[in-house]
Protein backbone atom coordinates (compact mmCIF):
# COMPACT_ATOMS: atom_id res chain seq x y z
CA UNK A 1 0.00 0.00 0.00
CA UNK A 2 1.15 3.62 -1.17
CA UNK A 3 2.40 6.13 1.75
CA UNK A 4 0.78 8.87 0.27
CA UNK A 5 -1.93 8.99 -2.58
CA UNK A 6 -2.44 12.15 -4.44
CA UNK A 7 -5.17 12.52 -6.67
CA UNK A 8 -5.18 14.98 -9.85
CA UNK A 9 -8.85 16.34 -11.58
CA UNK A 10 -7.95 17.95 -15.13
CA UNK A 11 -9.28 18.12 -18.03
CA UNK A 12 -6.22 17.50 -19.64
CA UNK A 13 -5.24 13.76 -18.15
CA UNK A 14 -3.03 13.16 -20.94
CA UNK A 15 -0.63 16.16 -20.05
CA UNK A 16 0.67 14.20 -16.82
CA UNK A 17 1.64 11.17 -18.85
CA UNK A 18 5.73 12.49 -19.03
CA UNK A 19 6.10 14.02 -15.65
CA UNK A 20 4.10 10.95 -13.85
CA UNK A 21 6.81 8.96 -15.74
CA UNK A 22 10.33 10.68 -15.23
CA UNK A 23 12.90 10.40 -13.02
CA UNK A 24 12.94 9.71 -8.99
CA UNK A 25 8.93 10.38 -9.18
CA UNK A 26 8.07 7.61 -11.44
CA UNK A 27 10.35 5.30 -9.64
CA UNK A 28 8.53 6.22 -6.76
CA UNK A 29 5.43 5.44 -8.67
CA UNK A 30 6.55 2.07 -9.81
CA UNK A 31 7.66 1.30 -6.50
CA UNK A 32 4.37 2.44 -4.46
CA UNK A 33 5.91 4.77 -2.66
CA UNK A 34 3.42 6.87 -4.03
CA UNK A 35 -0.15 6.58 -5.49
CA UNK A 36 -1.10 9.45 -8.23
CA UNK A 37 -4.41 8.80 -10.03
CA UNK A 38 -4.84 11.29 -12.75
CA UNK A 39 -8.96 12.04 -13.65
CA UNK A 40 -10.66 13.43 -16.54
CA UNK A 41 -13.08 16.27 -14.83
CA UNK A 42 -14.79 15.27 -18.49
CA UNK A 43 -16.22 12.16 -16.77
CA UNK A 44 -18.14 13.71 -14.78
CA UNK A 45 -20.30 15.97 -17.47
CA UNK A 46 -23.57 15.22 -18.66
CA UNK A 47 -24.51 16.41 -21.93
CA UNK A 48 -23.21 15.39 -25.11
CA UNK A 49 -20.67 18.05 -25.35
CA UNK A 50 -19.19 17.37 -21.97
CA UNK A 51 -18.90 20.54 -21.15
CA UNK A 52 -17.22 21.66 -18.07
CA UNK A 53 -17.58 25.67 -18.78
CA UNK A 54 -20.29 28.25 -19.61
CA UNK A 55 -20.27 32.07 -19.86
CA UNK A 56 -19.92 33.99 -16.57
CA UNK A 57 -23.08 35.94 -14.75
CA UNK A 58 -22.60 39.41 -15.33
CA UNK A 59 -20.81 39.27 -18.39
CA UNK A 60 -17.14 39.54 -19.38
CA UNK A 61 -14.24 38.43 -21.64
CA UNK A 62 -13.55 34.19 -21.24
CA UNK A 63 -15.48 31.23 -19.77
CA UNK A 64 -16.32 29.96 -16.05
CA UNK A 65 -16.03 26.72 -15.15
CA UNK A 66 -19.07 24.89 -13.34
CA UNK A 67 -19.59 24.28 -10.03
CA UNK A 68 -21.97 21.31 -10.47
CA UNK A 69 -19.20 19.10 -12.48
CA UNK A 70 -16.36 19.67 -10.06
CA UNK A 71 -18.61 19.14 -7.18
CA UNK A 72 -19.50 15.97 -8.26
CA UNK A 73 -16.48 14.87 -9.69
CA UNK A 74 -14.97 15.77 -6.27
CA UNK A 75 -17.20 13.75 -4.01
CA UNK A 76 -16.83 10.61 -6.04
CA UNK A 77 -13.13 11.14 -6.03
CA UNK A 78 -13.17 11.76 -2.26
CA UNK A 79 -15.10 8.55 -2.08
CA UNK A 80 -13.41 6.60 -4.42
CA UNK A 81 -16.93 6.20 -6.43
CA UNK A 82 -17.09 5.59 -10.03
CA UNK A 83 -17.89 8.17 -12.45
CA UNK A 84 -20.56 6.13 -14.35
CA UNK A 85 -22.30 5.99 -10.38
CA UNK A 86 -21.50 9.51 -9.81
CA UNK A 87 -22.23 11.69 -12.52
CA UNK A 88 -25.06 14.13 -12.27
CA UNK A 89 -25.69 12.97 -8.93
CA UNK A 90 -24.89 14.32 -5.04
CA UNK A 91 -23.14 11.75 -3.18
CA UNK A 92 -24.98 12.79 -0.11
CA UNK A 93 -27.53 15.64 0.66
CA UNK A 94 -26.04 18.56 1.06
CA UNK A 95 -26.31 20.11 5.06
CA UNK A 96 -25.22 23.71 5.44
CA UNK A 97 -21.44 23.52 7.09
CA UNK A 98 -21.02 19.82 6.56
CA UNK A 99 -18.29 18.10 4.38
CA UNK A 100 -19.94 16.84 1.09
CA UNK A 101 -17.75 13.75 1.05
CA UNK A 102 -20.17 10.45 2.38
CA UNK A 103 -16.57 8.94 4.13
CA UNK A 104 -16.07 11.91 6.83
CA UNK A 105 -13.80 15.06 6.56
CA UNK A 106 -12.86 15.85 3.47
CA UNK A 107 -9.38 15.45 1.97
CA UNK A 108 -6.86 18.24 1.89
CA UNK A 109 -7.94 19.60 -1.45
CA UNK A 110 -5.96 22.36 -3.21
CA UNK A 111 -7.23 24.47 -5.87
CA UNK A 112 -3.99 26.11 -8.05
CA UNK A 113 -4.92 29.52 -8.44
CA UNK A 114 -3.24 32.69 -8.58
CA UNK A 115 -4.76 33.94 -5.98
CA UNK A 116 -3.85 30.93 -3.40
CA UNK A 117 -1.59 30.77 -0.91
CA UNK A 118 2.14 31.05 -2.12
CA UNK A 119 3.97 27.75 -2.31
CA UNK A 120 7.04 27.62 0.01
CA UNK A 121 8.97 25.17 1.10
CA UNK A 122 7.10 25.25 4.26
CA UNK A 123 3.92 24.54 2.60
CA UNK A 124 5.24 22.29 0.80
CA UNK A 125 6.87 19.80 4.47
CA UNK A 126 3.04 20.92 5.62
CA UNK A 127 1.51 18.89 2.56
CA UNK A 128 3.87 16.09 2.90
CA UNK A 129 2.63 15.17 6.13
CA UNK A 130 -0.90 14.31 4.65
CA UNK A 131 -1.94 10.78 3.85
CA UNK A 132 -3.81 12.54 0.53
CA UNK A 133 -4.05 15.43 -1.28
CA UNK A 134 -6.45 16.28 -4.11
CA UNK A 135 -5.32 18.52 -6.56
CA UNK A 136 -7.70 20.38 -9.09
CA UNK A 137 -6.54 21.88 -12.09
CA UNK A 138 -8.39 25.23 -13.39
CA UNK A 139 -8.62 26.45 -16.98
CA UNK A 140 -10.26 29.45 -19.15
CA UNK A 141 -11.32 32.56 -17.05
CA UNK A 142 -11.89 30.58 -13.86
CA UNK A 143 -13.90 28.71 -11.76
CA UNK A 144 -17.20 29.15 -10.27
CA UNK A 145 -16.79 30.75 -6.79
CA UNK A 146 -18.96 27.80 -5.16
CA UNK A 147 -16.25 25.37 -6.04
CA UNK A 148 -13.70 27.40 -3.78
CA UNK A 149 -16.68 28.28 -0.78
CA UNK A 150 -17.50 24.11 -1.23
CA UNK A 151 -14.88 21.45 -2.44
CA UNK A 152 -11.14 23.54 -1.79
CA UNK A 153 -10.35 23.28 1.48
CA UNK A 154 -6.52 25.25 0.09
CA UNK A 155 -6.19 27.51 -2.43
CA UNK A 156 -2.09 27.45 -3.36
CA UNK A 157 -0.30 29.79 -6.32
CA UNK A 158 3.11 29.32 -7.73
CA UNK A 159 3.88 32.70 -8.47
CA UNK A 160 2.51 35.99 -9.73
CA UNK A 161 1.93 34.93 -13.16
CA UNK A 162 -1.04 33.65 -14.75
CA UNK A 163 -0.56 30.17 -17.14
CA UNK A 164 -2.92 28.58 -19.40
CA UNK A 165 -3.99 26.22 -16.73
CA UNK A 166 -3.49 24.48 -13.55
CA UNK A 167 -1.69 21.96 -14.57
CA UNK A 168 1.96 22.96 -14.34
CA UNK A 169 1.09 24.20 -10.86
CA UNK A 170 -0.15 20.71 -9.67
CA UNK A 171 3.05 19.42 -11.42
CA UNK A 172 4.90 21.62 -9.65
CA UNK A 173 3.19 20.98 -5.90
CA UNK A 174 3.59 17.00 -6.95
CA UNK A 175 7.04 17.09 -6.86
CA UNK A 176 8.00 19.64 -4.44
CA UNK A 177 5.96 17.67 -1.96
CA UNK A 178 6.71 14.24 -2.69
CA UNK A 179 10.48 14.40 -2.66
CA UNK A 180 10.01 15.27 1.10
CA UNK A 181 8.53 11.73 1.35
CA UNK A 182 10.53 8.85 2.83
CA UNK A 183 11.54 6.92 0.09
CA UNK A 184 11.37 9.12 -2.65
CA UNK A 185 15.05 11.02 -2.77
CA UNK A 186 17.50 8.07 -2.26
CA UNK A 187 19.83 10.68 0.60
CA UNK A 188 16.98 11.88 3.01
CA UNK A 189 20.21 14.36 3.70
CA UNK A 190 19.81 15.85 -0.10
CA UNK A 191 15.76 17.48 0.51
CA UNK A 192 16.97 18.93 4.17
CA UNK A 193 20.26 20.60 2.70
CA UNK A 194 18.75 22.72 -0.45
CA UNK A 195 17.52 25.88 -0.92
CA UNK A 196 14.57 27.36 1.30
CA UNK A 197 14.93 24.52 4.21
CA UNK A 198 17.33 26.42 6.25
CA UNK A 199 15.69 29.74 4.97
CA UNK A 200 18.14 30.37 2.58
CA UNK A 201 19.35 29.90 -0.74
CA UNK A 202 22.05 26.71 -1.77
CA UNK A 203 25.62 27.20 -1.40
CA UNK A 204 27.69 26.84 -4.75
CA UNK A 205 28.32 23.00 -5.42
CA UNK A 206 31.37 21.61 -7.53
CA UNK A 207 32.36 18.44 -8.99
CA UNK A 208 35.03 16.81 -11.26
CA UNK A 209 36.96 17.41 -13.48
CA UNK A 210 38.93 19.79 -10.90
CA UNK A 211 39.56 22.66 -13.23
CA UNK A 212 36.91 24.10 -16.37
CA UNK A 213 37.73 26.32 -18.69
CA UNK A 214 40.58 27.81 -16.13
CA UNK A 215 38.43 27.89 -13.11
CA UNK A 216 39.12 25.83 -10.43
CA UNK A 217 37.25 24.69 -7.44
CA UNK A 218 37.58 26.32 -4.34
CA UNK A 219 40.29 25.02 -2.00
CA UNK A 220 38.56 24.20 1.24
CA UNK A 221 36.33 21.99 -0.21
CA UNK A 222 38.81 19.57 -1.33
CA UNK A 223 40.76 20.21 2.17
CA UNK A 224 39.17 18.05 4.03
CA UNK A 225 38.49 19.55 6.91
CA UNK A 226 34.42 18.98 7.33
CA UNK A 227 33.85 22.00 9.72
CA UNK A 228 35.67 23.93 7.98
CA UNK A 229 33.49 23.06 4.42
CA UNK A 230 30.18 23.78 6.65
CA UNK A 231 31.39 27.34 7.49
CA UNK A 232 32.34 28.04 3.93
CA UNK A 233 28.78 26.74 2.64
CA UNK A 234 27.04 28.85 5.04
CA UNK A 235 28.73 31.61 4.40
CA UNK A 236 28.13 31.37 1.16
CA UNK A 237 24.35 30.55 1.36
CA UNK A 238 24.14 34.14 3.21
CA UNK A 239 26.01 35.93 0.50
CA UNK A 240 24.41 34.28 -2.20
CA UNK A 241 20.81 35.11 -0.19
CA UNK A 242 22.00 38.84 0.75
CA UNK A 243 22.49 39.32 -3.11
CA UNK A 244 19.41 38.00 -4.59
CA UNK A 245 16.11 37.02 -2.12
CA UNK A 246 16.97 39.45 0.92
CA UNK A 247 13.38 39.19 1.62
CA UNK A 248 14.24 35.60 2.97
CA UNK A 249 17.23 36.93 5.76
CA UNK A 250 13.52 39.35 6.41
CA UNK A 251 11.72 36.20 6.99
CA UNK A 252 14.43 34.58 8.80
CA UNK A 253 14.72 37.72 11.45
CA UNK A 254 11.01 37.77 11.82
CA UNK A 255 10.90 34.40 13.03
CA UNK A 256 13.70 34.23 15.18
CA UNK A 257 12.03 37.44 16.64
CA UNK A 258 8.65 35.54 16.99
Amino acid sequence: MSGVRIDVLTIFPGWFEGPLTTSLLGRAIADDVLDVRVHDLRDWTTDRHRSVDDAPYGGGAGMVMRADVWIDACEAVWNDLDAEVTRGRTVRGEVPGEPLTAGGDRPRTILLTPRGRPLTQELASELAAEDRLVLLCGRYEGIDERVHELVATDEVSIGDYVLFGGEVAAAAVIEAVTRLVPGVVGNQASPEDESFTSGLLEYPQYTRPPTVRGIGVPEVLTSGDHGAVDRWRHARALDLTTERRPDLLDRLEEHDRG
